[in-house]
């Protein structure tokens, strides 16, 4: 297991190796895809049982990514 970011694992056991939010199995491509859906961090969070923290990391790391 490494952590590539504050919050942001990655598992070859868990999800196929994709980066997902610490302790959790939620993908960070499904935290961005769904708040670029229009779905609201507060929302987000809610729905997958994590915190507006961890979708902030999440697409953080995103953006980071992108660069």
């Amino acid at each position: 297991m490494v952590e590539l970011a504050s919050g942001i694992r990655v598992d070859p056991s868990v999800r196929f190796g994709k980066p997902v939010i610490r302790g959790t199995r939620v993908p960070v491509d499904t935290v961005v895809a769904r708040v670029a859906s229009g779905m609201s961090i507060e929302e987000m969070a809610e729905e997958y049982g994590i915190t507006e923290k961890d979708v902030s990391n999440a697409l953080c790391f995103a953006e980071t990514c992108r660069k």
